[in-house]
């Protein structure tokens, strides 16, 4: 509540605690028969302790020495006049103004000692992603740097040596180890998008069927071992998305089932339409994912409690900002017949591509 309440502006503040204090002197005065002035400052009190919770110092001192007024004007005997009758009220009026003043203080003093606290913890936070960070992308970037170096070393070194096919190999290495490097360094890129909230979604029609032969194709490399059956869907139509991002949430989501399946694993994509979503599919019949995992599975830098497979960690949980920067739902379940499934829900305009060929 607090956090909500100091979203306002100052002078918006001002107003808030003013009107309190006037209601409730109001309602006060019209109950003067049922009770007494002295419960009146107890309620009075707690109406400046609440505000003290909610709003910044200046304002509430100021309905603080309002309400010290107005109590004294309105409901200390002799009303309507500042004259205090007897000491007792004196002093009880000075008690008043005392506790208030410490209530506003210790309030504001125990808000700073919060404040202070949250920035230490986000900031000790921050310094732990970072460590992380380092320590995933210097064997991340290291391993596919060394192959392309030692690749090219050897090639350069042993050139006259080499024959055709051991040539091939090692270009072979090097294209591998540069698309592993590209992965990760792409990577980078979308979480810093990501990090510094400026991703904004440029949508234009798109052939989902297209942009997931496209996907399968640059995960090719990785797919040897595997077998992927992408049930084409002739009958869908043309959707409004920004298709780099949806490619890149795709590509994560596939990769990841690649690399988290065994040899001889099947992957299974389908795409559909569904009450103006379009509706992505990807399931395996792999070993599936733990249930202490499912709920962090798309948290930056987490690699599942049973996989000792590298990896920075980030790419599904760009997965699921690129998803949410449509709008969209990424979710993730284990499949009754085995393995995982992933469901990648994106609200978006659709057209037939009848109607995209008519307005051509």
């Amino acid at each position: 509540m607090y956090l909500r309440a100091k979203k306002y502006k100052l002078s918006t503040q001002y107003l808030i605690s003013l009107i309190l204090i006037v209601f409730v002197t109001v309602t006060c005065y019209m109950l003067t028969k049922l009770i007494g002035y002295r419960e009146v400052a107890l309620i009075l009190l707690l109406v400046v302790s609440i505000q003290a919770m909610l709003f910044d110092i200046l304002p509430v001192l100021t309905a603080a020495i309002l309400s010290a007024l107005i109590w004294n004007f309105f409901f200390i005997p002799p009303t309507k006049t500042f004259h205090v009758g007897t000491s007792e009220d004196v002093l009880l009026f000075l008690m008043y103004f005392i506790i208030a003043l410490i209530n506003i203080v210790f309030t504001s003093k125990i808000r700073n000692y919060e404040r202070k606290e949250r920035k230490k913890e986000e900031r000790e936070h921050s310094i732990k992603l970072y460590n992380t960070l380092l320590n995933s992308l210097s064997h991340e970037l290291r391993t596919p740097i060394s192959t392309i170096v030692g690749a090219v070393d050897t090639i350069k070194e042993n050139n006259n040596k080499l024959t055709e096919k051991d040539k091939h190999e090692l270009i072979n290495e090097i294209e591998i180890a540069g698309l592993r490097l590209n992965r990760e360094v792409n990577n980078l890129l979308s979480m810093s998008r990501l990090e510094a909230g400026v991703l904004q979604p440029k949508l234009d029609w798109c052939d989902v069927n297209e942009l997931m032969y496209t996907v399968i194709r640059n995960n090719s490399e990785h797919a040897t071992e595997h077998k992927i059956d992408f049930k084409l869907n002739e009958n869908l139509p043309l959707f409004k998305l920004d298709s780099g991002l949806i490619a890149q949430v795709l590509n994560n989501v596939l990769h990841n089932a690649l690399r988290y399946t065994p040899k001889g694993s099947l992957i299974e994509i389908n795409i559909l339409e569904k009450q103006n979503h379009c509706v992505f599919i990807i399931s395996d019949n792999g070993e599936g994912i733990q249930n202490e995992d499912i709920q962090f599975i798309f948290n930056k830098f987490y690699r599942g409690s049973k996989f000792s497979i590298g990896g920075s960690g980030l790419g599904l949980s760009i997965a699921k900002g690129f998803t949410e920067a449509h709008n969209g739902n990424i979710t993730i379940k284990n499949n009754e017949t085995g393995g995982a499934g992933f469901i990648i829900e994106i609200p978006a305009e659709s057209m037939s591509v009848t109607d995209n060929q008519l307005n051509k």
